[in-house]
């Protein structure tokens, strides 16, 4: 195992250091509704332990477990599966309720499968899926029940135009590897209600990588996609130009040409260290081979000028007129450039400029928010909710238009030992359409949070 910051800050006596982060945080709450951060300029105050030891918070807010790993899916359908990840929340079949649609990145030795179910499932062998719930008004659970079933390692995603979900495989699996029966590394498009069913089939268009999330521009339909890639070359940042942008559920069937990112002369993310650094021009290459057929999508050949990669492509959402996306973390000793404990990249598709927002530690508090920044959600009224996939603690952390960076929850179920404690990282965070609830999801042991309190709006 690699040395992490938190050994390298024990030792060097760093503990106890504040949170450290450069950039422009403002830039990052371009468009959202209002002008006030959901935190306010102080945040909400230090956490409070949870006294049965699920989910510790600040001072006047409350939580609902509204699901757990293990326990019997309301449709009967089987039990609620494994490793919960990307969620997001949409407007109820009724007034007053509330969607949740969520992944589960379960690979083949999953502890808790998602359960196949007929007209719902791609390929029988595969573990993961999505579950899909509805909350009433005081969060509480209406229906649970399986969205798709049979896809692979889904870990983010993001949502439609048009208010489905778009579940992303976080996997490259062909069809007789690792007992799958049919190739992995799609895009899925998941609906829940009659009118926006779920289709089975995978938009193989959108390309065939370790997908992490998705983000629409508004105005024009493009898709942009993250990829986690986990060995060198790493990852890349694509954009997809659908066939008929905007066409609503079902119209991304209809293909689209795939592309990919180069910064000119910036091979690696990486490298850049100083916030604020813009690069102008930015060129899209088209894939060579969306499928991949027989090389993956990053080690293909985009001619002359290479291809721009980045290690740990995560979250991605769309803000204003930028789109913006997350390297959670880069090691030198992995085979990156440089070594940063995550960045904020935004993109302006009309200047066709990228810009590095934000970049963590490695000053960071061992013990507060920042470090390996993953799912980023923008909270209805301004604030950025973050979370945490690191070492140690994990948190769910904002951070506000004055550049306050506060805790919001910590999770406190220990899956370690009382002598080695370890903590799941946290996912899926996003907010009910009313802006009274925070939903997130703790990755493991798999278990989904309503979270409701003095939101500052």
């Amino acid at each position: 195992m690699s040395t992490t910051r938190r050994q390298v800050l024990a030792r060097s006596g760093a503990v106890g250091a504040t949170v450290a982060f450069s950039g422009a945080l403002s830039e990052l709450f371009t468009g959202t509704a209002a002008a006030q951060a959901t935190g306010g300029r102080a945040g909400y105050g230090p956490l409070v332990r949870d006294p049965d030891g699920l989910l510790d918070l600040p001072k006047g807010f409350r939580y609902k477990v509204l699901s757990r790993e293990g326990d019997p899916l309301r449709s009967g359908e089987g039990k609620v599966p494994s490793n919960c990840d990307g969620m997001a929340a949409f407007a109820g079949s009724r007034r007053g309720r509330t969607w949740l649609v969520r992944n589960h990145e379960n690979r083949m030795d999953a502890r808790v499968p998602v359960p196949t179910v007929e007209g719902l499932t791609y390929d029988p062998a595969a573990k993961g899926g999505c579950t899909v719930l509805e909350v009433d008004g005081d969060n509480d659970v209406r229906t649970e029940r399986v969205g798709i079933a049979g896809t692979s390692t889904n870990c983010a995603g993001g949502p439609s135009l048009w208010g489905t979900w778009l579940t992303c495989e976080e996997t490259e699996f062909k069809a007789g590897e690792e007992g799958y029966t049919k190739d992995h590394g799609f895009i899925f498009e998941v609906g829940f209600d009659p009118r926006r069913p779920t289709s089975v089939e995978p938009l193989k268009a959108m390309g065939r990588f370790q997908h992490e999330a998705v983000a629409f521009d508004p105005g024009t339909g493009v898709v942009y996609e993250t990829e986690d890639a986990f060995e060198r070359p790493f990852g890349l940042f694509y954009r997809f130009l659908p066939k008929k942008p905007k066409g609503g559920h079902g119209s991304l069937h209809a293909g689209g040409k795939l592309e990919a990112m180069r910064v000119p002369g910036v091979p690696d993310l990486s490298a850049v260290t100083e916030t604020g650094t813009s690069f102008d021009g930015i060129e899209w290459v088209e894939v060579p081979d969306p499928l991949a057929k027989e090389t993956p999508i990053r080690f293909q050949d985009f001619g002359k000028g290479g291809i721009t990669h980045a290690q740990k492509l995560e979250g991605c959402y769309w803000g204003g007129s930028s789109v913006y996306f997350v390297s959670s973390y880069a090691r030198s000793e992995e085979g990156s450039k440089g070594d940063h404990f995550g960045q904020i990249w935004r993109y302006d598709p009309r200047r066709r400029r990228l810009t590095l927002v934000i970049v963590f530690g490695p000053d960071t508090d061992v013990q507060l928010p920042g470090e390996e920044p993953d799912n980023i959600c923008l909270a209805p009224s301004g604030g950025l909710m973050v979370c945490e996939d690191g070492e140690g603690a994990q948190h769910v952390f904002g951070l506000t238009r004055q550049g306050k960076v506060y805790p919001m929850a910590r999770g406190a179920q220990n899956i370690g030992t009382p002598e080695e404690p370890e903590w799941g990282e946290f996912a899926g965070v996003t907010f009910s359409p009313d802006a009274r609830t925070m939903y997130v999801n703790c990755y493991k042991p798999g278990t989904t949070f309503a979270v409701t309190g003095p939101w500052k709006h």
